[in-house]
Formats: structure tokens, C-alpha cells, sequence
């Protein structure tokens, strides 16, 4: 390709990944303030680590059950429309959290944020292949940590404006006065979203075909019939899993794991940014190094390894120490997703829709990894549940070594 087509190509690209940044800049603000509900409801409905964590296990399960839909939704709808109409889903669930805070009900809170999954499977299952056939292979996780700055700067927005709004002075009022507290941002919220399906709903934003997944630089290609003999991607579902399960674990229950050792709330409300600073960093570390001086093979081999360290390094302090080395789990697991995504979907061409929403699905590790760490919160210490951590990640590494290189069984 010459320097001029090369230009023009970016230049063509560059419109396209702003409008799909900026859906990654509100995935990453209504997903990472579940951290501060997850405290939030603990204290004002007085429930359990297992049952606080049904926040994670309500946003994520959605992934599971909406995936496959949400792709034949996309292949009726185009990405464009599909995105839209994700965005509206999501609108109506931070619109029940409104009647939920005046009912003082918590399981209407956790179909609000149902509801808020299933709109976010929509657009997940939309925007990250979007972003991974918008350019070159090679640089796809490149691209990928550009969407990643976005999101996690969204992140820690949302860590100080619903920690600062939902966690001080939480513990002194009672539980109606307590929730009261979420309806005007939330009404807000609801606006934003549907201002934002109407914006893309109407923007130029272009089509891309399946077929652009294709990898021109191989040479021998992988003719299946069924989705199901591409081991790559198959392997790569359950590395999705995991990786989501350390992610949420990691940032969401890490407010909580404060309070536990002893950090008052004030302290303790802004943990889960520390994880966010760690991702956001890694993120800008990734853009820099990717595919340049390293391989996005490579980097998610690195960034696993030091996961394992840093998860053993929890697991064998105390205090503020043990607590940093949660947080620094962001900094090393940033590489993962956005490697994760073009090498689960490589040559998968006319599969790559449905391809996407079996990794889509593979988030429910968000929902599922959260409760078992809970339970091992409950029953065994709170700082031994994140050995959970260890056996994900092994896999993860299993992935980045192995099975990522298989195209066939």
C-alpha cells in the first residue's frame, strides 16, 4: 500500500472509530459504576458480599442470554441501527432505576440493570468487531486500546461523580433517603442515552462488510461450514470468560475488599478508579507498543504473567499493599481484550457476526465470576477469594501460548 493510500485509508477510518469512541466512553461509564452500586445497595439494603455482587451477575448475564439474538438483530439491522437501538435499550433501563429508588426495591434495581446488559450486548456485539475489521489486522488492538482509553476514562469519571454522589455519607441515612440519591443522575443519564441513539441513528457512519475480516496476508485459507471447527475462536470464548471474570473482580468488588480491611467509606469509594487508572495506563502503554515493537500476542502473554504475580502479591500482603496490587491487576490485564478480539476472530469471514456474539457471550465470566468470588468472600476471608484469580488467568496464558494458534481442531 502507498503512503498516499495509506493516508487516505486512516483519514477514512478516523471519523468512524470517534462516533464508536464515544459509545466506548458510555460503555465504560455505566459498566464501571457498578463498583460503587455493588457498596451502595450492600449498605443500603444490608445485604450480604453474594448478594450485593448480584449487580455484576444481573449486568452481565445479559451477555449470555442477548448474544446470539443481538447478532441476528445486527445482521437485520446493519451495525449502525443495531447501535441505535442498543443505546434506546439501555435508556429504558437507567429509566427504571428512577421508580425502583421510589419503591425502595432491589430487585427492580436489578432489572434496571438487565436491561442495561442487554443494550450493551447490542452495542458490544456491534462496535468491537466494527472496530476490529476498520482497519488493519495487525493493528487492531491498537485500535482496540484507543476505544480502551476511552472507556476507561469514562470509568473513572464515574467513580468520582457516583462515588462522590452515592457513598458519602451513605451509612447515616435511611434506605429511602439513601436511594433517593441515584434518581437525578439517572434521569440524566436516560437522556444522554437517548440523545446519543438519535445522533447515531442518523449519523454517517458507514456499513462494513463480514467479509473485510479476512485476512489478505495469509495465504492458506480455513474453508469450514461450521463455526464450531474454528478452534481459535471456540478457545477464545472461554478466554473471554476469564478475562471479564478477573476485570469485574478485580475493579468492582475492590471497594468492598477496602471496607473489609478496615478503610472507611471515604477511602474506600474511590478503589475501583485506582484499578481504572492501572487499565488506563496500560491501555496508552498498549497504543504505543502495538503492533510496532510488540505483537498482540506477545503483549497478552506479558500482561497475564504479570496478572499472576500481582494476584500473588494480594494474596500474600496486607493493607493498602494488598489492596494496590488488586488495583495494578488493571495495568497488567489491559493487553487482554484487545487481543482477545482479533485473534478469536481471525478468518472467520461470513461467521464473524455470530462469531462476535459468542465472544459477546463469553462476558457472562462478568456475571457468574463475581458471585463465586462473593461466595468465597463469605465462607472462606475476603482476600483469599482473589486466589479465584489464579486459575483464570492460567488459562488466559494457556490461550495466549496455545490455543489462539489453533485455526482447526
Amino acid at each position: 500500500m502507498t503512503p498516499t493510500a495509506t493516508q487516505n485509508s486512516t483519514k477514512n477510518y478516523l471519523g468512524p472509530l470517534l462516533i464508536v469512541g464515544m459509545l466506548f466512553f458510555i460503555f465504560g461509564f455505566v459498566t464501571w459504576v457498578n463498583g460503587v452500586l455493588i457498596a451502595f445497595f450492600k449498605q443500603a439494603f444490608q445485604l450480604s458480599t453474594v448478594g450485593s455482587n448480584l449487580v455484576a451477575f444481573a449486568f452481565f448475564i445479559s451477555y449470555t442470554l442477548m448474544a446470539i439474538p443481538s447478532s441476528w438483530l445486527l445482521r437485520k439491522t446493519g451495525f449502525k441501527n443495531g447501535m441505535s437501538v442498543g443505546l434506546l435499550i439501555m435508556a429504558v433501563g437507567t429509566m427504571i432505576f428512577i421508580p425502583a429508588a421510589k419503591a425502595v426495591s432491589y430487585p427492580l434495581f436489578l432489572v434496571g440493570l438487565f436491561l442495561i446488559g442487554i443494550g450493551l450486548t447490542v452495542l458490544q456485539t456491534a462496535s468491537n468487531p466494527y472496530v476490529t475489521i476498520l482497519g488493519p489486522r495487525e493493528s487492531a488492538a491498537q485500535r482496540i486500546s484507543f476505544m480502551g482509553v476511552a472507556n476507561k476514562m469514562a470509568g473513572i469519571i464515574s467513580q468520582f461523580i457516583f462515588g462522590g454522589l452515592l457513598l458519602t455519607g451513605a451509612n447515616t441515612l435511611s434506605a429511602a433517603e439513601t436511594l433517593d440519591k441515584v434518581v437525578t443522575p439517572y434521569m440524566i443519564l436516560t437522556g444522554i442515552l437517548v440523545v446519543l441513539a438519535l445522533l447515531i441513528r442518523f449519523s454517517t457512519l458507514p456499513e462494513v462488510s463480514e467479509e473485510q475480516d479476512d485476512d489478505a496476508t495469509v495465504t492458506t485459507k480455513v474453508t469450514t461450514n461450521s463455526i464450531w471447527e474454528h478452534a481459535n475462536l471456540v478457545l477464545g470464548v472461554l478466554a473471554i470468560f476469564c478475562y471479564v471474570g478477573v476485570e469485574v473482580i478485580s475493579g468492582d468488588t475492590i471497594i468492598n475488599y477496602g471496607v473489609a480491611l478496615g478503610f472507611s467509606n471515604d477511602e474506600a469509594k474511590y478503589f475501583t478508579a485506582y484499578t481504572l487508572y492501572g487499565m488506563l495506563a496500560g491501555y496508552i502503554l498498549c497504543i504505543i507498543l502495538i503492533p510496532r515493537f510488540l505483537s498482540q500476542q506477545k503483549a497478552l502473554m506479558l500482561g497475564t504473567v504479570l496478572g499472576i504475580i500481582l494476584t500473588v502479591g494480594a494474596l500474600l500482603t496486607d493493607g493498602f499493599a494488598s489492596v494496590l496490587c488488586i488495583a495494578l491487576l488493571g495495568f497488567a490485564i489491559a493487553p487482554i481484550w484487545g487481543a482477545l478480539w482479533p485473534l478469536s476472530l481471525n478468518r472467520l469471514g461470513r461467521f464473524t457476526k455470530l462469531g462476535s456474539a459468542l465472544l459477546i457471550m463469553g462476558i457472562s465470566g462478568g456475571a457468574l465470576m463475581p458471585l463465586l468470588h462473593g461466595y468465597l468472600t463469605d465462607t472462606v476471608s475476603p482476600k483469599m477469594a482473589y486466589a479465584l484469580i489464579l486459575p483464570l488467568l492460567g488459562y488466559i496464558l494457556y490461550y495466549a501460548t496455545v490455543g489462539s494458534k489453533k485455526t482447526n481442531w
